[in-house]
Order: structure tokens, then C-alpha cells, then sequence
């Protein structure tokens, strides 16, 4: 079974757990079964349209996902699958008040 390791904003829905092994022959339905194992994961996942979220990054060993089949990715038992939120960046602001 691929295993999927659980950022840890997350672990509050797999009871603390770093990762969890789910069926499934591609990253779509290791999501699936991770869902079913712990209900409401993948909507923090998936948007409504069943796609990665736009801040969510997927790699299968190693590899984004985006670059590969997406969630249609083939997965085998030994793989991983690595659920990686982005880290934003923000623009410099000017932290003294403007003249009026």
C-alpha cells in the first residue's frame, strides 16, 4: 500500500498521525481511501472541482505530481506520496504611515 505522509496542519484529521497507508493504483484513489479513513481530508486537499488545491503541492517519490499525470499518477505499494502545503511569501511593506 503507498503511503502518505500527513503535514502536520493536517494531522488533526488522522489523530496526530505522520503517515497513513491507503490503497489505490493512483494518487487519486490513495485520496480516496485516505478520505474514507479519515473523513474530510481531501476536501482540505481537492477543491470543489476535484483538483489539487491551488496552495497544496503533491509529490509521488519525489516527484510534483503537476509535472507527472496529476491525481491520475500511477502509484505502486512501495511509493509515497508526499501532501506538502505552500509556503506564501509576502511583499515587503512599508511599515511607516503614509504622509497624508
Amino acid at each position: 500500500m503507498p503511503n502518505v505522509r500527513i503535514p502536520t496542519p493536517l494531522r488533526k484529521l488522522t489523530e496526530g498521525k505522520e503517515e497513513v497507508a491507503c490503497a489505490g493504483a493512483t494518487v487519486r484513489a490513495v485520496f480516496d481511501d485516505l478520505d474514507r479513513q479519515h473523513p474530510g481530508i481531501k476536501a482540505r486537499i481537492c477543491d470543489d472541482a476535484g483538483g489539487v488545491r491551488k496552495f497544496i503541492n503533491v509529490f509521488a517519490n519525489e516527484e510534483d505530481i503537476r509535472f507527472l499525470q496529476n491525481l491520475d499518477t500511477p502509484v505502486g505499494d512501495k511509493d509515497e506520496i508526499s501532501i506538502v502545503p505552500a509556503i506564501a511569501g509576502g511583499r515587503d511593506v512599508d511599515v511607516e504611515p503614509a504622509a497624508r
